[in-house]
């Protein structure tokens, strides 16, 4: 009985991981899946209206920290690593990113990918595009274990 109960125990944490797939799916040619967020809905490529490069380091910070945008302005957001270690750029709100970084603590080895996310290689550099259709003050943050609790997160104004 302790062998079954094993079995299924170990199918169950098989799926789990295998549901929480950390790549760049989202980013891979194709269209984009768009489901409405708080802080806007993802965009194609050709829709971007400018890019802003945002750079992250080991030092746990993003450079900038901070960026505005007008409501309805579609962005190219340029996500490099300049670090050695990897690290991602994950759009939402402050309650979203506590919630998803609780998570990558129990789970560490979490993978996802949505628009809405960056996950960036040492040297490497990823695109994000998203349309900021909503107003309001929005966050983001490396969500990867250990870095948001050192404080890398940052801060995006949508104005009317």
């Amino acid at each position: 009985m302790k062998t079954i109960h094993f079995i299924a125990a170990c199918a169950l944490a098989a799926s789990v991981s295998a549901s929480f797939a950390h790549g760049n799916n989202a980013h891979a040619s194709g269209p984009v899946v768009k489901e409405q967020k708080p802080w806007g809905i993802a965009a194609e490529t050709r829709e971007a209206q400018r890019t802003i490069t945002i750079e992250m380091t080991d030092d746990m910070r993003f450079s900038p920290s901070h960026f505005s945008v007008k409501k309805g302005e579609t962005l190219r957001l340029r996500v490099v690593n300049k670090g050695l270690l990897m690290h991602e750029m994950v759009l939402g709100t402050r309650a979203s990113l506590d919630e998803h970084a609780q998570m990558m603590l129990k789970y560490p080895g979490m993978e996802h990918a949505e628009p809405y996310m960056a996950h960036v290689a040492t040297g490497q550099t990823e695109d994000m595009v998203w349309s900021f259709n909503r107003a309001g003050e929005f966050d983001f943050a490396c969500l990867i274990a250990g870095h948001y609790q050192a404080g890398m997160t940052g801060r995006f104004t949508v104005t009317e």
